[in-house]
């Protein structure tokens, strides 16, 4: 008896379902709002219970893991796609004169760009993202948004190279102000907050000597200064710190590094806690026209599955490549928060839920002992950008910091040896067995 009940109320669903979509047709063609309402108050009393319909979770903290892995699935009405489609549109259909649907052009909205830009935001705790086509669009979002002519910008001394260039060049034409300093000395952060910044722009761990700030107590200051803080996390990603929950007004990334986590994407995205902030991000990333593409979102999405798998083994990849190199001569210097000696150390154990897999180390020699030693090296390739699966080594001095002034590069404290290393997720010991070969290279001199 219950074998046959089940399948008749099956059956009975899909009719009932099957009738209100006629009417509610009928509806919509002849413009009847009040048999439009009452047809859909009526049915919404059917209880749905198709077998194949994929069941939601509500009411549930999730974890770092399942959000990223979640996140858009199951959520195509119209095919019962698992992984949702990609929409290459670039304009939507209107229903009729004046009706727009939700959305009307890919440059203020896409469905795919809505699906990550929400994955995004539950991983960060923030009201809403906005998806930019680099994560350079996404800083310049930011001060387009919250500065004008004569306001002031507070940002590390020892920032990303691109973000320097950016602030420095838009500074010199009048845009705002900008000034650079060391926010791990509280006296010299003070004396800049009594400036009465707008904007205060937060960097932990820093690129590229992974100096960590505490990050509450800055957003704090800034606060109280009646400035907006925002915090790039695109070290750490979010499966390893959540800047909003530390106070930060805002927090951005290059999801072109961990978020995307395989080298073939590049975008940025902003993600606010006040959903007023949200809207008007959104408002401007359209108006000045630094949107992500439907593509790379896909692809962003896709990458973001394994975010936190990826982050844990790259960790655990650097945590070893920092141990074999604190053995090894040639490094004069050697940065990474698991240091006691780093600064911030202290600071990374609270804050942070990792000590991430970026490194940096100071080789002992000249020019040319850093070209044998480069030289010497297989696995690690020689190249920009960060966060992939791959192991990649730059030169500060040349390639990511090439923007700054040699007195504003030793001014942070970078080196004219400095290398730094965005761990990948290949076997730990053919890394390390890669290190040992670009170190007998480097003696060979």
């Amino acid at each position: 008896m219950t074998s046959c009940n089940a399948p008749a109320s099956v059956i009975m669903h899909i009719i009932l379902t099957a009738i209100s979509d006629l009417l509610n047709l009928y509806a919509k063609k002849f413009r009847c709002p009040d048999v439009l309402t009452s047809i859909n108050t009526m049915f919404t009393l059917v209880p749905d219970i198709s077998p194949t319909k994929p069941r939601k979770l509500h009411h549930m903290t999730r974890k770092q893991a399942t959000i990223a892995v979640r996140s858009g699935l199951n959520d195509d009405e119209q095919y019962g796609c698992v992984v949702p489609p990609i929409h290459l549109s670039s304009t939507y259909n209107f229903t009729g004169f004046n009706e727009p649907r939700a959305h009307d052009y890919s440059r203020r909205g896409n469905p795919t760009r809505d699906v990550v830009q929400r994955a995004l935001a539950e991983l960060e705790g923030g009201a809403g993202a906005v998806l930019t086509n680099t994560g350079m669009s996404a800083i310049h979002l930011v001060t387009t948004v919250f500065l004008k002519p004569g306001d002031l910008l507070v940002a590390p001394h020892d920032c990303y190279g691109g973000s320097y260039r950016l602030f420095d060049s838009l500074a010199k034409r009048g845009c705002y102000r900008v000034l650079f300093v060391d926010q791990g000395d509280e006296q010299a952060l003070r004396a800049a907050l009594a400036e009465k910044p707008k904007l205060v722009l937060v960097e932990s761990p820093s690129n590229p000597l992974l100096r960590v700030v505490d990050i509450a107590k800055i957003c704090h200051l800034a606060r109280e200064v009646g400035a907006v803080s925002v915090v790039d996390n695109t070290f750490l990603s979010p499966a390893l710190q959540n800047p909003l929950a530390l106070g930060a007004d805002l927090v951005l990334h290059s999801c072109t590094k961990y978020l995307n986590g395989h080298s073939d994407v590049v975008a940025g995205v902003v993600i606010a806690k006040d959903p007023d902030v949200v809207t008007e991000l959104a408002w401007w990333a359209n108006n000045i026209g630094v949107t992500g593409g439907a593509f790379d979102s896909y692809l962003l999405l896709r990458g973001l599955r394994t975010l936190v798998p990826r982050m844990e083994l790259a960790q655990r990849n650097a945590q070893a490549i920092v141990k074999y190199l604190q053995t090894q001569p040639l490094v004069k210097k050697l940065y990474h928060p698991s240091l006691p000696e780093n600064q911030g150390h202290e600071i990374a154990v609270r804050q942070q839920k990792g000590f991430g897999a970026m490194l940096s180390f100071e080789l002992d020699g000249d020019e040319q002992t850093l070209r044998r030693f480069l030289g010497g090296l297989s696995l690690f390739t020689l190249a920009e950008s960060l966060g992939g699966v791959e192991s990649l080594i730059s030169h500060a001095a040349t390639m990511t910091h090439a923007g700054m002034a040699p007195e504003a590069r030793a001014a942070a404290g970078i080196s004219e040896t400095l290398l730094r290393i965005s761990t990948g997720i290949e076997d730990g010991e053919d890394l390390i067995a890669d290190l040992e070969n670009g170190f007998r290279a480097a003696n060979k001199g």
